[in-house]
């Protein structure tokens, strides 16, 4: 897949166009990208997914402090790549481009200057200023520009129509489960290991500290996790605390992510890892002393070992 940032340097054959955010690029995406796929192809073309970075509501509303991503502009260009696209186009989001009209941006971009000869959308896609643009505007362009639109219906999910926001309320609350059968992969992210406290090793259970590379990446609920983690070319199983520790009084208050991965021992300091999250386990506790923190980690390392050994699609 070729990657342009500036719109006026990429080029394509009969292009089979989607416009959209792709955060998380997850099954209702998926769906989208296979659609344009399977047009290029008929259009003897090829596909373009035009994406814009960064996500709207930052420049639109930086004084909402809430939203999360589910995936970096670098993942997101390695997963949608991992779908068989061939261009992808980053378009830089910024006030001024946020107060072009839907009309103009039809004319001037997806016709004038990629050429497109169909456009696939999803099914609650809006776009131009104010968001005003919508599947009927598109159609009504597309009759005027003599090109093609359609728009995909949601993939529904256990009566769930899949979502980047809903997703992101899944991990939010700790449904894990349910928010990686909707990505269709397993959640993760990918941090630096950094220096922490190292009580866990004077329990017996040593810990990874991960920094995440993307300061704005969501960090699912608090809690315990099983998890796994790839360091080093490799995978290993293992159980993950999000929290405060409010057993350890360190005098901080920063939300922390530790890893204890089973059968390693090494040191990966300043090392990159990537963090995949597998099942919600329970809810971080104040123990009243480290002694029974230890026997509840025991505790988990039991349920986790079982859990994977059980679950034979996360072996």
């Amino acid at each position: 897949m070729k990657v342009f940032n500036d719109i006026s340097q990429i080029t394509a054959r009969n292009p089979v166009v989607t416009i959209g955010i792709f955060d998380g690029v997850h099954l209702g995406h998926v769906e989208i990208l296979r659609r344009i796929k399977n047009l290029a192809l008929a259009y003897e073309g090829e596909s373009v997914v035009i994406t814009l970075w960064p996500h709207p509501r930052f420049v639109l509303q930086p004084e909402n402090k809430d939203l999360r991503l589910l995936t970096s502009l670098e993942e997101k260009i390695a997963s949608i790549g991992n779908q068989g696209i061939d261009k992808l186009l980053i378009l830089p989001f910024t006030k001024e481009f946020s107060n072009t009209p839907y009309d103009q941006f039809i004319r001037d971009y997806i016709v004038g200057k990629i050429g497109a000869r169909h456009v696939v959308v999803g099914f609650n896609h809006h776009f131009g200023k104010d968001r005003k643009g919508t599947f009927e505007s598109l159609q009504k362009s597309a009759r005027q520009y003599k090109i093609r639109a359609e728009r995909l219906d949601p993939v529904i999910q256990d009566d769930i129509r899949i979502s980047s926001s809903g997703i992101r309320h899944m991990l939010e609350e700790g449904r894990i489960t349910a928010a990686n059968k909707a990505l269709g992969y397993s959640y993760y992210i990918n941090g630096t290991v950094v220096k922490g406290n190292k009580i866990g090793r004077t329990i017996g259970f040593p810990t990874a500290n991960v920094a995440p590379l993307e300061p704005l990446k969501l960090v699912p609920r608090t809690g315990v996790y099983a998890a796994r983690a790839k360091v080093d070319g490799k995978e290993y199983s293992g159980m993950l605390s999000i929290g405060y520790n409010p057993t350890i009084e360190t005098g901080k208050h920063e939300r922390s992510i530790e890893v204890n991965m089973f059968d390693f021992d090494a040191d990966i300091y300043n090392k990159p890892i990537q963090i995949i999250f597998i099942e919600w386990l329970r809810n971080e506790i104040k123990f009243n002393s480290l002694q029974e923190l230890r026997d509840q980690i025991a505790t988990d390392k039991m349920e986790v070992l079982k859990l994977f050994k059980t679950n034979t699609g996360n072996k």
